[in-house]
């Protein structure tokens, strides 16, 4: 890893952030060109080809004249405006190119904005033949359509998502995107390079390689990727991505939350589970906490997945349970062995399995998982050493959450344990600080509700650490109801409904409020709804949801298949051998270079370790030394600012996320510390987000009841600790007393009923004002009070302090003063010249200043 404070690398910015596409009969022009729209490149793409893609690149860069005489002179018929190329589709007859036409600021890492898909436009390349069209074409369109690129897509021109900021930082170690770090030869150690010159900074530009496996259009990338230059390529990722900021007494501190959900062995609840023979595993999501105060940022990493095995449950009866099933049995643990020596590979070790499934049934359902994940752990710590040997933790949730124990100080105790074994990392804007070495891996069976509480847990830990390193907080500790802790669990519910929506079909069911058992019991209506939403979506859905994930992650080509209506993919019995090597290829993968079973994780990985091997042998694309950290293509700042473009303040994302942040501060407060714990407000009634449209964490989630000896299919599995606790609760009623602060607390006094004698003074007073006022026609007092006044007159005698008579701004009698107050006045105003005369003899000043000022006090 890079140390050095003389060397810098530089992400390249990407020179194609705006595209217009221009349409003609036999071509579509394709120009992209920067944000300054100083620099430009030409895409021309052939349509008269029924089947093949031909694209021409123009490989020289363009200026604006040059641009619009070949906008002239091309005579197009239609234009669109997008902000990038997500790539090019063919099913059984042409091309269909996909670009993004809308987009949306979403969170900021550094000076690098990220952005989320909000519309994209498919448009057919090639012409139709004058045969008669497919009869399937269509059918595939509309199934390739069901994966909604407006929802949970996200790219970045200048920052690699779908690498952790911890690589990102790091210095790299190999040019080239097809090297091997066994046998090539690596660059020089950065440490020893000396700059020349006045400048001691020496600046380098490189070109991240994207980690494939969270590259959701690289199978539409294809058709370009080794044709074109690299800026056309925009790499999304899918997941989810969100950002809030902590106000710390006017100092924003950022917190982003990016998961990173995996395109292998990728699909629904329960037509993918455990793992296929690669060691992919499903719903494999990487969850990335970053914290950030100017130039410093402190990041921790976690995942979740299914256990690595094979197994399945069979939906094919609709019983609420299906039962689980171990489908191929694995003695050396080999699948395992796969997915953890990955983990070894880009994470370090230890690699920490946090193990939610249940452990103890009366009926053997989820403790089949638990026995066989168990299993596998013991076998593979064999053959490693001690110091870096796989750690298993085990918590049964649904257990603990029926007694009297507390939840959340549980998983608070296990999530500080983890925090201290694998640490985290630390940037502080000149270098690397602090290594994250390791990753905690959580499930359960479904890796959605208890996984997303028990990572909250572990994420509320580490942003206690992450303060705690950045220097804001001493110890690292962070109460619940703090508006911190509000802000992160709001965050983390945000990120678990919006992966069970994607992977299960429904929102959370158990929220963390749930096991945190402060979940209001009007809540349980949403519960029903979600796990009813959700069984719908695994009975009925998941299947064309599941064609659609395969045909556009190219798991399955259709114009590769054979026509026949046979093979289409929705008459294919299973899409097993999309997912599994063949036979012939397994036999291959069995045997690594002849090594044996119980050499399970190789050499370079075990030389690496605790570190990573991915981080400390960091591969680029291209590596180009520049003169100045000002050259456009590294100008983080100026594409950060757009200072070439007038942008409204409202539109700035710093702006965005502040004032969005606002909605976890409390409205009245005297303790201004977002570390404090307060109350905030809570909704009395839930409703159901799916039916209303509001946002997912706008409702609370409570459980139902259920029997103990009952076995849980999945996480829905119902909580019985809160029903007798729920249903006697009552509706919260608000009076200023439970809002407001007392003036006692903010002003020293308290505001209290008068007293009798007080009380009638305020009556009098009260009198006082109604006789002051004019009597005539533009006041008329009701009769009902003439008593009332009369009595006043008669208790209370008005003295006037003067007489002005009918005065008016037209004209004013002057007072009348006596001769006697004349006379003092004027021997006042003489009083500075007989002080100040030149002959002062006959004058005596005491006499003068005696008229004016007792010399006896």
């Amino acid at each position: 890893m890079n140390t050095s404070k003389t060397v810098t690398f530089n992400p390249i910015i990407s020179s194609i952030q705006k595209v217009a596409l221009y349409e003609t009969k036999t071509k579509l022009y394709l120009i992209g060109s920067n944000n300054q729209e100083t620099r430009f490149r030409i895409l021309e793409i052939d349509r008269t080809s029924t089947t093949e893609l031909n694209i021409f690149e123009n490989p020289n860069e363009l200026e604006v004249r040059d641009i619009r005489k070949l906008i002239s002179s091309i005579g197009y018929t239609k234009s669109i405006s997008a902000y990038g190329v997500l790539g090019f589709v063919r099913f059984l007859e042409g091309y269909y190119l996909i670009l993004v036409t809308k987009r949306t600021r979403c969170a900021v890492i550094g000076m690098h904005v990220i952005y989320t898909i909000k519309d994209t436009v498919m448009i057919k390349v090639n012409e139709s033949s004058a045969k008669q069209p497919h009869p399937h074409e269509q059918r595939y369109l509309k199934m390739f359509s069901n994966i909604d690129l407006r929802s949970n897509f996200y790219f970045c021109y200048s920052y690699d998502l779908t690498r952790s900021l911890q690589y990102n930082l790091s210095g790299p170690k190999y040019v080239g995107s097809q090297v091997d770090i066994n046998s090539d030869e690596p660059l020089p150690d950065w440490d020893k390079m000396k700059s020349s010159g006045v400048d001691s900074n020496i600046e380098f530009a490189f070109r991240s390689v994207s980690r494939k496996r969270f590259v959701w259009n690289s199978f539409l990338l294809r058709p370009m990727e080794h044709i074109l230059h690299k800026d056309w390529l925009l790499e999304i990722i899918h997941g989810f991505i969100s950002q809030s900021n902590i106000n710390i007494f006017g100092r924003s501190v950022y917190v982003c939350l990016i998961a990173r959900r995996s395109t292998r062995f990728a699909g629904t609840r329960f037509l993918k589970r455990g793992a296929n023979h690669k060691g992919d595993v499903a719903n494999e999501v990487e969850t990335e906490q970053i914290v950030m105060d100017g130039r410093r940022m402190c990041s921790f990493i976690q995942m979740r997945g299914s256990i690595p095995s094979h197994w399945s449950q069979d939906v094919s009866k609709m019983v609420p349970k299906p039962p689980i099933a171990l489908d191929l049995g694995d003695p050396y643990a080999e699948t395992s062995a796969k997915h953890i020596e990955r983990l070894l590979f880009h994470y370090g070790a230890p690699v920490i399995i946090f193990n939610l499934v249940k452990k103890r049934e009366k009926r053997k359902h989820e403790s089949i998982l638990t026995e066989e994940m168990l299993a596998s752990v013991k076998y593979l710590n064999q053959f490693l050493p001690p110091p870096h040997r796989i750690k298993y933790i085990h918590f049964d949730m649904a257990r603990k959450s029926r007694g009297d124990g507390n939840v959340m100080n549980s998983l608070a105790d296990i999530a500080e344990n983890v925090i201290q074994q694998i640490g985290m990392f630390l940037y502080d804007g000149d270098e690397s600080q602090m290594y994250q070495t390791g990753i905690v891996r959580v499930n359960c069976v479904d890796c959605l509700d208890r996984t997303n509480t028990a990572q909250f847990a572990i994420g509320k830990c580490a942003l206690g650490h992450q303060l705690c390193k950045l220097g804001f907080i001493d110890p690292p500790k962070l109460e619940f109801d703090s508006d911190c802790v509000t802000m992160l669990e709001t965050l983390y519910e945000d990120h678990g409904d919006t992966l069970a929506l994607q992977y299960g079909g429904s929102q959370l069911v158990h929220r963390i409020k749930t096991y945190r058992k402060t979940a209001a019991w009007t809540s349980q209506g949403n519960d029903i709804m979600q796990t009813l939403s959700r069984y719908y979506s695994n009975t009925f859905s998941d299947t064309e949801k599941q064609h659609s994930i395969n045909l556009f992650l190219g798991y399955y080509v259709p114009h590769e298949n054979d026509s026949k209506q046979s093979s289409a993919i929705w008459e294919l019995p299973t899409d097993y051998y999309m997912h599994n090597l063949q036979r012939r290829e397994m036999r291959c993968h069995s045997v690594r270079d002849g090594a044996p079973l119980t050499e399970w994780v190789r050499p370079i990985v075990m030389k690496n370790l605790p570190y990573s091997t991915s981080d400390r042998n960091k591969i680029v694309a291209e590596l180009i030394r520049v003169h100045s950290k000002h050259v456009e293509m590294i100008d983080s700042y100026s594409n950060y600012h757009l200072p070439h473009k007038l942008t409204a303040f409202e539109e700035h994302i710093a702006y965005q996320i502040s004032y969005l942040a606002r909605n976890f501060v409390r409205t009245f407060r005297t303790n201004f510390s977002p570390f404090e714990p307060g109350k905030h407000e809570r909704s009395t009634s839930s409703k159901n987000p799916s039916l209303t449209g509001q946002s997912s964490t706008s409702s609370t989630t409570s459980s139902t009841s259920s029997s103990m000896d009952e076995a849980s299919t999945s996480d829905e599995e119902p909580l019985t600790d809160v029903k007798t606790q729920n249903f006697t609760e009552t509706v919260a009623t608000h009076s200023l007393t439970t809002i407001l602060p007392s003036t006692l607390e903010i002003y020293g006094m308290e505001v209290r009923r008068p007293d009798k004698k007080n009380y009638a003074l305020y009556k009098k007073y009260v009198q006082m004002a109604k006789q002051s006022m004019p009597m005539g026609d533009e006041y008329q007092v009701r009769s009902s009070h003439l008593g009332n006044q009369k009595k006043a007159l008669a208790s209370i005698q008005l003295v006037p302090l003067g007489d002005f008579g009918r005065d008016s701004y037209e004209s004013v009698e002057p007072p009348k003063v006596p001769e006697k107050s004349i006379d003092v006045y004027k021997s006042y105003v003489d009083s500075p010249g007989l002080l100040f005369k030149k002959d002062v003899s006959s004058v005596n000043t005491r006499d003068v200043i005696s008229k004016y000022v007792n010399f006896s006090l």
